[in-house]
Protein backbone atom coordinates (compact mmCIF):
# COMPACT_ATOMS: atom_id res chain seq x y z
CA UNK A 1 0.00 0.00 0.00
CA UNK A 2 2.52 2.41 0.97
CA UNK A 3 4.01 1.92 -2.35
CA UNK A 4 0.74 2.13 -4.18
CA UNK A 5 0.63 5.40 -2.06
CA UNK A 6 3.96 6.61 -3.23
CA UNK A 7 3.55 6.12 -6.99
CA UNK A 8 0.02 7.97 -7.25
CA UNK A 9 2.25 11.12 -5.23
CA UNK A 10 4.64 10.69 -8.14
CA UNK A 11 2.33 10.68 -10.91
CA UNK A 12 0.08 13.34 -9.59
CA UNK A 13 3.44 15.38 -9.25
CA UNK A 14 4.41 14.45 -12.30
CA UNK A 15 0.82 15.30 -14.01
CA UNK A 16 1.01 18.62 -11.91
CA UNK A 17 4.38 19.77 -13.09
CA UNK A 18 3.51 19.66 -16.79
CA UNK A 19 2.86 22.90 -18.87
CA UNK A 20 -0.41 24.47 -18.69
CA UNK A 21 -0.36 23.53 -22.38
CA UNK A 22 0.46 20.21 -22.17
CA UNK A 23 -2.27 19.79 -19.60
CA UNK A 24 -4.81 21.31 -22.48
CA UNK A 25 -3.65 18.31 -25.04
CA UNK A 26 -4.55 15.64 -22.80
CA UNK A 27 -6.75 15.21 -20.04
CA UNK A 28 -5.22 14.57 -16.82
CA UNK A 29 -7.05 10.96 -17.30
CA UNK A 30 -4.76 10.11 -19.90
CA UNK A 31 -1.42 11.45 -18.25
CA UNK A 32 -2.09 9.36 -15.64
CA UNK A 33 -2.65 6.36 -17.59
CA UNK A 34 0.71 6.98 -19.64
CA UNK A 35 2.70 6.90 -16.60
CA UNK A 36 0.86 3.93 -14.94
CA UNK A 37 2.05 2.19 -18.07
CA UNK A 38 6.02 3.27 -17.98
CA UNK A 39 5.70 2.72 -14.63
CA UNK A 40 4.59 -0.59 -15.69
CA UNK A 41 7.17 -1.26 -18.29
CA UNK A 42 10.16 -0.48 -15.93
CA UNK A 43 8.64 -2.96 -13.51
CA UNK A 44 8.39 -5.94 -16.18
CA UNK A 45 11.87 -4.99 -17.25
CA UNK A 46 13.16 -5.12 -13.78
CA UNK A 47 10.98 -8.71 -13.25
CA UNK A 48 12.05 -10.21 -16.29
CA UNK A 49 16.01 -9.60 -15.52
CA UNK A 50 15.43 -11.00 -11.57
CA UNK A 51 14.21 -14.08 -13.05
CA UNK A 52 17.09 -14.39 -15.47
CA UNK A 53 19.29 -13.90 -12.74
CA UNK A 54 17.19 -16.45 -10.24
CA UNK A 55 17.75 -18.99 -13.20
CA UNK A 56 21.42 -18.84 -12.03
CA UNK A 57 21.27 -19.08 -8.98
CA UNK A 58 19.29 -22.21 -8.90
CA UNK A 59 21.60 -23.73 -11.33
CA UNK A 60 24.56 -22.95 -8.95
CA UNK A 61 23.50 -24.98 -6.07
CA UNK A 62 21.57 -27.68 -8.11
CA UNK A 63 17.72 -26.57 -7.12
CA UNK A 64 16.11 -28.16 -10.51
CA UNK A 65 12.47 -28.19 -8.94
CA UNK A 66 12.58 -24.35 -8.36
CA UNK A 67 14.37 -23.87 -12.11
CA UNK A 68 11.70 -25.62 -13.88
CA UNK A 69 8.88 -23.94 -12.19
CA UNK A 70 10.17 -20.66 -13.69
CA UNK A 71 9.80 -21.74 -17.17
CA UNK A 72 5.86 -21.61 -19.00
CA UNK A 73 4.38 -24.95 -19.50
CA UNK A 74 4.97 -24.98 -23.17
CA UNK A 75 8.83 -23.09 -23.42
CA UNK A 76 11.64 -24.66 -24.93
CA UNK A 77 15.84 -25.21 -23.25
CA UNK A 78 18.39 -25.50 -25.50
CA UNK A 79 21.39 -25.14 -23.52
CA UNK A 80 24.59 -25.56 -25.54
CA UNK A 81 24.68 -27.77 -28.90
CA UNK A 82 22.58 -30.50 -26.85
CA UNK A 83 19.03 -29.67 -28.60
CA UNK A 84 15.63 -28.86 -27.76
CA UNK A 85 13.43 -30.03 -24.84
CA UNK A 86 9.73 -28.98 -24.56
CA UNK A 87 7.88 -28.15 -21.57
CA UNK A 88 8.91 -27.51 -18.21
CA UNK A 89 8.59 -31.00 -17.16
CA UNK A 90 11.18 -32.13 -19.83
CA UNK A 91 13.19 -29.01 -18.41
CA UNK A 92 13.50 -30.93 -14.95
CA UNK A 93 14.36 -34.27 -16.39
CA UNK A 94 16.98 -32.82 -18.41
CA UNK A 95 18.60 -31.38 -15.27
CA UNK A 96 17.77 -33.97 -13.32
CA UNK A 97 19.44 -36.96 -15.03
CA UNK A 98 22.70 -35.01 -16.62
CA UNK A 99 23.28 -33.30 -13.30
CA UNK A 100 22.04 -34.97 -10.59
CA UNK A 101 19.33 -34.88 -7.92
CA UNK A 102 18.04 -31.68 -6.73
CA UNK A 103 21.35 -30.24 -4.42
CA UNK A 104 24.71 -29.06 -4.61
CA UNK A 105 27.01 -32.32 -4.44
CA UNK A 106 29.49 -32.62 -1.75
CA UNK A 107 32.90 -31.67 -3.50
CA UNK A 108 31.60 -29.86 -6.47
CA UNK A 109 31.21 -26.62 -7.44
CA UNK A 110 29.62 -24.42 -9.88
CA UNK A 111 29.08 -20.46 -9.88
CA UNK A 112 26.84 -18.78 -12.68
CA UNK A 113 27.56 -15.71 -12.98
CA UNK A 114 25.48 -13.42 -15.04
CA UNK A 115 26.22 -10.19 -16.44
CA UNK A 116 25.69 -7.51 -19.37
CA UNK A 117 22.17 -8.08 -19.67
CA UNK A 118 20.25 -6.03 -22.42
CA UNK A 119 15.98 -6.30 -21.69
CA UNK A 120 13.41 -5.59 -24.21
CA UNK A 121 8.87 -5.58 -23.84
CA UNK A 122 6.41 -5.80 -26.52
CA UNK A 123 4.76 -3.15 -26.96
CA UNK A 124 1.65 -4.79 -25.01
CA UNK A 125 3.61 -6.27 -22.30
CA UNK A 126 3.18 -10.28 -22.77
CA UNK A 127 6.22 -10.56 -24.54
CA UNK A 128 9.66 -10.07 -23.60
CA UNK A 129 13.57 -10.87 -24.43
CA UNK A 130 16.57 -10.56 -22.81
CA UNK A 131 20.09 -11.00 -24.06
CA UNK A 132 23.11 -11.35 -21.86
CA UNK A 133 26.48 -13.25 -21.13
CA UNK A 134 27.18 -15.86 -18.14
CA UNK A 135 30.95 -16.71 -16.93
CA UNK A 136 30.21 -20.50 -15.64
CA UNK A 137 33.17 -21.63 -13.47
CA UNK A 138 32.39 -25.54 -12.05
CA UNK A 139 34.36 -28.60 -11.40
CA UNK A 140 33.99 -29.67 -14.63
CA UNK A 141 36.04 -26.34 -16.02
CA UNK A 142 35.03 -23.05 -17.45
CA UNK A 143 32.49 -21.65 -19.84
CA UNK A 144 31.06 -18.79 -21.42
CA UNK A 145 27.42 -18.88 -22.85
CA UNK A 146 25.52 -15.92 -24.58
CA UNK A 147 21.97 -15.96 -23.55
CA UNK A 148 18.86 -15.20 -26.50
CA UNK A 149 16.11 -15.71 -24.02
CA UNK A 150 12.41 -15.19 -24.67
CA UNK A 151 9.88 -14.63 -21.57
CA UNK A 152 5.67 -14.50 -21.48
CA UNK A 153 3.48 -13.07 -18.61
CA UNK A 154 0.86 -15.60 -17.80
CA UNK A 155 -1.52 -14.41 -14.73
CA UNK A 156 0.91 -11.09 -14.21
CA UNK A 157 3.60 -13.26 -13.63
CA UNK A 158 6.57 -13.20 -15.95
CA UNK A 159 7.69 -17.11 -16.64
CA UNK A 160 10.68 -18.34 -18.98
CA UNK A 161 9.28 -19.05 -22.56
CA UNK A 162 12.49 -19.66 -24.26
CA UNK A 163 16.14 -20.26 -22.99
CA UNK A 164 18.46 -20.15 -25.37
CA UNK A 165 22.10 -20.79 -24.69
CA UNK A 166 24.80 -20.79 -27.36
CA UNK A 167 28.40 -21.16 -26.04
CA UNK A 168 31.07 -19.00 -26.83
CA UNK A 169 33.56 -21.39 -25.20
CA UNK A 170 34.39 -24.18 -23.30
CA UNK A 171 37.12 -25.26 -21.41
CA UNK A 172 38.75 -27.15 -18.63
CA UNK A 173 40.98 -25.67 -16.00
CA UNK A 174 44.33 -25.91 -18.04
CA UNK A 175 42.62 -22.54 -19.65
CA UNK A 176 40.92 -21.47 -23.35
CA UNK A 177 44.77 -20.38 -24.09
CA UNK A 178 45.86 -23.93 -24.14
CA UNK A 179 42.64 -26.20 -24.75
CA UNK A 180 39.40 -24.48 -25.83
CA UNK A 181 37.06 -27.74 -25.99
CA UNK A 182 34.19 -28.03 -28.39
CA UNK A 183 31.05 -28.05 -26.08
CA UNK A 184 28.69 -28.52 -28.92
CA UNK A 185 27.84 -32.07 -30.09
CA UNK A 186 24.23 -33.16 -29.10
CA UNK A 187 24.52 -36.63 -27.92
CA UNK A 188 27.21 -35.83 -24.96
CA UNK A 189 24.67 -36.99 -22.41
CA UNK A 190 21.32 -38.39 -21.28
CA UNK A 191 18.70 -37.49 -22.26
CA UNK A 192 17.61 -37.15 -26.14
CA UNK A 193 16.50 -33.78 -26.66
CA UNK A 194 13.02 -33.78 -28.10
CA UNK A 195 14.41 -31.58 -31.14
CA UNK A 196 17.65 -31.47 -33.11
CA UNK A 197 19.33 -28.23 -32.32
CA UNK A 198 17.84 -25.21 -33.35
CA UNK A 199 21.79 -24.13 -35.25
CA UNK A 200 24.80 -26.35 -35.53
CA UNK A 201 27.74 -23.75 -34.36
CA UNK A 202 31.71 -24.08 -33.51
CA UNK A 203 32.82 -22.20 -30.20
CA UNK A 204 35.97 -20.78 -29.90
CA UNK A 205 38.62 -20.79 -32.02
CA UNK A 206 35.74 -20.32 -34.19
CA UNK A 207 32.83 -18.22 -33.34
CA UNK A 208 28.78 -17.83 -33.75
CA UNK A 209 27.29 -14.74 -33.87
CA UNK A 210 23.77 -15.29 -32.23
CA UNK A 211 21.29 -13.16 -33.77
CA UNK A 212 20.24 -10.28 -31.64
CA UNK A 213 16.35 -9.76 -31.01
CA UNK A 214 17.26 -5.53 -31.33
CA UNK A 215 18.53 -3.49 -33.79
CA UNK A 216 20.92 -0.48 -32.99
CA UNK A 217 19.46 1.52 -30.21
CA UNK A 218 21.05 4.60 -31.84
CA UNK A 219 20.57 4.28 -35.53
CA UNK A 220 17.40 1.80 -35.84
CA UNK A 221 19.70 -0.37 -37.69
CA UNK A 222 19.29 -4.23 -38.06
CA UNK A 223 22.88 -6.15 -37.44
CA UNK A 224 22.59 -8.96 -39.50
CA UNK A 225 25.50 -11.47 -38.73
CA UNK A 226 27.20 -13.22 -41.93
CA UNK A 227 24.31 -15.31 -43.68
CA UNK A 228 27.21 -17.80 -43.98
CA UNK A 229 27.55 -20.69 -42.07
CA UNK A 230 28.66 -21.32 -38.47
CA UNK A 231 32.14 -21.62 -37.67
CA UNK A 232 33.18 -20.27 -41.31
CA UNK A 233 35.57 -17.36 -38.68
CA UNK A 234 38.23 -19.91 -37.49
CA UNK A 235 40.77 -19.02 -40.62
CA UNK A 236 41.04 -16.42 -43.39
CA UNK A 237 38.06 -16.66 -46.18
CA UNK A 238 39.22 -18.63 -49.16
CA UNK A 239 41.43 -20.70 -47.43
CA UNK A 240 40.76 -24.76 -47.96
CA UNK A 241 39.73 -25.23 -43.63
CA UNK A 242 37.41 -22.10 -43.94
CA UNK A 243 35.49 -23.92 -47.31
CA UNK A 244 35.31 -27.34 -45.20
CA UNK A 245 33.64 -25.43 -41.86
CA UNK A 246 31.06 -23.83 -44.45
CA UNK A 247 29.42 -27.33 -44.04
CA UNK A 248 29.35 -27.45 -40.63
CA UNK A 249 26.44 -25.37 -39.61
CA UNK A 250 24.09 -21.66 -40.93
CA UNK A 251 23.39 -19.03 -39.05
CA UNK A 252 20.08 -17.22 -38.56
CA UNK A 253 18.96 -14.49 -40.64
CA UNK A 254 18.95 -11.90 -37.53
CA UNK A 255 16.89 -9.38 -39.33
CA UNK A 256 13.89 -8.63 -36.59
CA UNK A 257 12.95 -5.42 -35.77
CA UNK A 258 13.33 -4.37 -31.99
CA UNK A 259 10.70 -5.96 -29.28
CA UNK A 260 10.28 -8.81 -31.21
CA UNK A 261 11.81 -12.10 -31.89
CA UNK A 262 14.59 -13.68 -33.81
CA UNK A 263 13.43 -15.26 -37.01
CA UNK A 264 13.32 -19.13 -37.42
Amino acid sequence: MRRLAASTLLILGLAASLPASAQDEASVEDQLDALDRRITRLEDLNDIERLQRTYGYFVDKGQWTHLANLFAENATLEIGGKGIFIGKDRVLEYMQTAFGPDGAPKGIIANHMQFQPVVNVSPDGKTGWLRGRAFVMSSAGWGLPLYEDEFMKEDGVWKIARLSGPFTMYTNWEGWGKNALNNTWPDKFDPPPDLPPSTVYLTYPAYYIAPFHYPNPVTGEVFRPSPGQAGAYHHPPGTPEQESALNIGRLADGTQPIATPPEN
